[in-house]
């Protein structure tokens, strides 16, 4: 398993249980510290199930058993002991009498960590063959809805200014057809947080079937949009009061944006270099130039 929170796998694995084995991932989530010190028999009880049922719980979340849970709890026990945050008691509720100052540390410490864990379960293989994809591509579309939408834009914008011919797609008609057209030849982005949006889902699957290269960013490794790709690129969310997973994992994608941006520029340096040289004039001329006071 990747060096990752696993409290952060069960948060995402838990939409897809149901009955007994999402009681246990509730549990554990409602005090983990707590459950490193329980038996899987223990644990049954404590949520009303069984011991058997706090196995499958663990191989539901791709874990090889439950002292393999206790390890990767202590685990992340121990990592959030030595961060170097030093907020570690800040959780992630927000009251309505809380000061300015608490909200600050608490959204500002969750997306922290957020960046932090997704850096650390980045596969470094993936990240490199959709970079080389990118570089390669001769067109790239780029799917997503929602807020995903807006991540969409953004990459689009990246990419675009490098000199790679890409278009971000938000409404699906429009990306269902340019899926259509793709080939082998291009690459085509899937971002979606749940990995399972429908409108996202149809155009990169048809993108899929017509031969293009296809690279999933999401937080679920499970998800329908992770399963139809040829390259997974995985981020964390942190929830807060207010923000929900959707929309805390945008910074964590926009990180994983930013490495893939970077690494394209270094792969295709001079057709970078040179599409940089020709727009970078672009904003200073059009800035508002401020009138000396009289």
């Amino acid at each position: 398993m990747p060096p990752t929170d696993v409290t952060t796998l069960i948060r995402t694995e838990l939409p897809r249980l149901a009955g007994s084995l999402r009681k246990v991932g509730e549990l554990i989530l409602e005090d983990p510290a707590a459950v490193t010190h329980c038996s899987a028999a223990e644990l049954g009880r404590r949520t009303g199930t069984s011991q058997a049922t706090v196995t499958r719980f663990c191989r539901a979340i791709g874990l090889d058993s439950y002292q393999h849970l206790l390890i990767e709890l202590a685990q992340e026990r121990g990592r959030g002991e030595v961060s170097d945050w030093g907020t570690a008691e800040i959780g992630p509720d927000i009251s309505p009498d809380d000061s300015l100052e608490r909200v600050v540390q608490v959204v500002g410490t969750a997306d922290l960590r957020a960046i932090q864990q997704t850096i650390d379960r980045i596969d470094l293989d993936a990240l490199e063959r959709a970079a080389q994809a990118l570089a390669k591509a001769r067109r790239i579309d780029v799917y997503g809805v929602g807020g995903s939408g807006a991540v969409a834009h953004e990459t689009e914008t990246r990419l675009f200014r490098i000199g790679c011919a890409v278009r971000g797609w938000t409404e699906v008609h429009a990306a269902a057809t340019s899926a259509a057209l793709l080939t082998p030849a291009d690459v085509a982005i899937g971002i979606s947080h749940s990995g399972a949006t429908r409108e996202t889902l149809e155009p990169f699957e048809m993108a899929k079937e017509r031969g293009a290269t296809t690279v999933a960013l999401t937080t679920d490794p499970r998800s329908p949009l992770s399963r139809a790709a040829d390259i997974r690129l995985i981020s964390s969310s942190a929830e807060t009061s207010f923000r929900a997973e959707g929309i805390s994992s945008r910074h964590s994608v926009l990180m994983l944006i930013d490495c893939l941006y970077v690494r394209v520029a270094q792969l295709s340096y001079q057709r970078a270099s040179a599409s940089l040289a020709l727009t970078d004039h672009i904003a200073g001329q059009h800035a508002v130039k401020s009138r000396r006071a009289r």
